[in-house]
């Protein structure tokens, strides 16, 4: 058993647990459940699915990063998505911190790989939950309609045989999906300088016209319907 840092269950500056729509939508979700594991999965299938994923959501406002707002909105992707999970895991007295590690997607969209200019995602977010003395990865950042439009398994976190739910490595096919390459840490709330330091390494291209007027082109059939 390895025994959670009381702080992974404190609210903080972007993970804000203590957020009045943060702790509704905790509790909605995990209902009528009655043990941590059952807790875990079905706050994590609620983040999953909503909001949807859109790799084209970046923005430079720290403000849209806040785990409350991603309730307001009806598209996020991988980091504010895992800031909403671990606040709603802390709202509902489940330990957890938020992770990070470089991917490459192997079957990124044409779009999307001229827009990043790269298929390499930096700073990729994940949640880590403390369940029954132990820590797992939850990926809650492609929900299920995208995941059967891109031809793979539906990420899960089944509470009768928990393990961690990380990206899929390989698509239904069998070809390679997303591959981990660097572990950039665990973290108690966002390091949102840190990360936007990093993307605009990575993506100068996307993160200069973030720059100048938040004019990054959107359209992309591979994420509209999905």
């Amino acid at each position: 058993m390895q025994l959670a840092d009381p702080s992974y269950l404190a609210p903080g500056r972007f993970v804000d647990s203590d957020h009045p729509a943060v702790v509704a939508f905790a509790r909605e979700s995990v209902g009528g459940a009655t043990t941590d594991r059952e807790k875990a999965a079905r706050l994590f299938r609620a983040v999953r699915e909503r909001p949807r994923y859109d790799p084209y959501s970046i923005t430079r406002n720290p403000d849209d990063y806040v785990a409350s707002r991603q309730l307001e909105k009806t598209s996020a992707y991988c980091i504010p998505k895992a800031v909403l999970l671990a606040a709603a895991a802390r709202a509902v007295g489940l330990p957890a911190r938020l992770g990070f590690a470089d991917v490459t997607n192997h079957l990124s969209s044409p779009k999307l790989h001229e827009v990043l200019g790269t298929d390499l995602f930096v700073f990729h977010g994940f949640t880590e939950v403390w369940v029954d003395g132990k820590p797992y990865k939850l990926t809650s950042a492609f929900n299920s309609a995208l995941c059967e439009k891109f031809g793979v398994a539906t990420l899960d976190f089944d509470p009768a045989n928990p393990e961690d739910a990380v990206l899929q490595p390989f698509d239904g096919k069998g070809r390679k999906y997303m591959e981990y390459v660097e572990d950039r840490g665990r973290y108690l709330d966002l390091p949102f300088e840190e990360i936007m330091n990093a993307f605009d390494v990575a993506y100068p291209k996307m993160m200069g016209a973030l720059g100048r007027d938040n004019a990054v082109d959107t359209r992309d059939e591979a994420f509209q319907t999905a």
